[in-house]
């Protein structure tokens, strides 16, 4: 799975990247830094404590993004 979603304060668009056949879980920023997670639950823990639909142009996209990646990855409540 890869999405790419319009970021406010940012020409470049953020990225995730879940690629389970090549172990590959990782994020771009707003800023154009990135993180790497090591299992796709990591990643979508980190967007949930970190992103909000307000970061983001379409708000509707960002919301559907991890209502979709949470439905194949859920994460526990702390």
């Amino acid at each position: 799975m890869e999405y790419e979603l319009s970021c406010k304060g940012s020409a470049l668009p953020c990225e995730v990247t879940i690629d389970e056949d090549n172990g590959r879980y990782m994020i771009r920023k707003a800023d154009s830094s990135g993180e790497i997670f090591n299992s796709p639950v990591e990643l979508v823990r980190w967007i949930v404590e970190n992103w909000h639909p307000e970061d983001f142009r379409d708000q509707t996209q960002f919301t559907n993004m991890v209502k979709e990646i949470q439905s194949y990855f859920p994460i526990n409540s702390k």
